[in-house]
C-alpha cells in the first residue's frame, strides 16, 4: 500500500516537472516571438520611416518639378529634364518672337513727303505694307495696302499721297477736284466721280480709247491708285486728284 503511495507521489511530481518543463518552454517561446517581434519591428521602422521620407520628398519635388526647378524645401532636388527642355523650347520660342516683332517694327525705309513730314514705310506682308505719317515725333495718319491688288492713298490736307502694293510712295501737293463730276487728269486719264453713299463716292479712271481702266472706291477711307505711272487719289469726300 505505501509503494502504491509512493508511485503515486513520483508520478505527481514528474507530471509536475514535466508540467513545468513545458511552462518554460512556452515562455522561452513566447519570448523568443515577442523578441523576433519587436527586432522585426525595429528593423522594420527605419525602413518604413526612410520610405515616407522618400514619398514625401517625391510629393513635395513634383510641383517644384512640374515648373521646371528645384523645390525651395528641397535644395538638393534633382531638376525635371522634360520641364527644362520645355522651358528652354518655350525660351527660344519667346527669343523668336522677339527678334520677329523686332524686325516688324523697324521700318524698310523713311521718305520725306512734299510737305516735309516723313513717311515710315513697312513691309507687312506679301504685296503688304504699312506707311506711316509722321510728323514732329507724332502720327498723323497710316496706309495700308491690302494686297488685294489695291494701292492705298491719303489725302492729308491736300497733300495727296500714293502707297503702292510694291511699297513705293509718291505724294504731291494740290491739284484736287470735287465730286461729282467728270474730271482730266494728268496722262491722258479722264475721271468719272459719282457719289454712291455718305463718305462714299467712285470714280472710274478712263483710258484715250473710252475703257474704264480702273476704279476707286471710298468706303470711310481714302482711295489711290498708281496707273501706269500716274498717281490718282479719291477722298471720301469726293475730291480728287493726280500726279505723274
Amino acid at each position: 500500500m505505501r509503494s502504491s503511495i509512493q508511485d503515486r507521489t513520483v508520478r505527481r511530481r514528474s507530471l509536475r516537472v514535466a508540467a513545468a518543463a513545458l511552462t518554460a518552454a512556452a515562455a522561452l517561446s513566447l519570448t523568443a516571438c515577442s523578441g523576433s517581434d519587436t527586432a522585426g519591428a525595429k528593423s522594420a521602422g527605419p525602413a518604413d520611416t526612410g520610405r515616407t521620407a522618400a514619398e514625401s520628398t517625391i510629393g513635395a519635388g513634383s510641383p517644384a518639378e512640374a515648373q521646371g526647378g528645384n523645390s525651395p524645401e528641397d535644395p538638393g532636388a534633382k531638376p525635371n529634364a522634360a520641364g527644362n527642355a520645355k522651358a528652354g523650347v518655350a525660351g527660344k520660342q519667346s527669343g523668336s518672337a522677339h527678334t520677329g516683332a523686332a524686325k516688324a517694327a523697324s521700318p524698310v525705309r523713311t521718305q520725306t513727303l512734299a510737305d516735309g513730314s516723313k513717311a515710315e514705310i513697312y513691309r507687312i506682308g506679301a504685296q503688304r505694307y504699312r506707311a506711316k505719317i509722321v510728323s514732329r515725333g507724332s502720327v498723323l495718319a497710316t496706309l495700308e495696302t491690302t494686297g488685294q491688288d489695291a494701292d492705298a492713298g491719303l489725302d492729308a490736307n491736300d497733300m495727296f499721297v500714293v502707297l503702292t502694293m510694291g511699297g513705293e510712295v509718291h505724294s504731291w501737293m494740290g491739284g484736287g477736284r470735287q465730286g461729282p463730276g467728270t474730271f482730266k487728269l494728268a496722262g491722258g486719264w479722264t475721271a468719272k466721280v459719282t457719289k454712291v453713299g455718305e463718305l462714299r463716292y467712285r470714280a472710274q479712271i478712263i483710258g484715250n480709247e473710252g475703257s474704264v481702266d480702273a476704279t476707286l472706291e471710298t468706303n470711310g477711307h481714302d482711295a489711290g491708285v498708281d496707273a501706269n505711272g500716274v498717281y490718282i487719289v479719291l477722298s471720301n469726300g469726293g475730291i480728287i486728284s493726280a500726279h505723274e
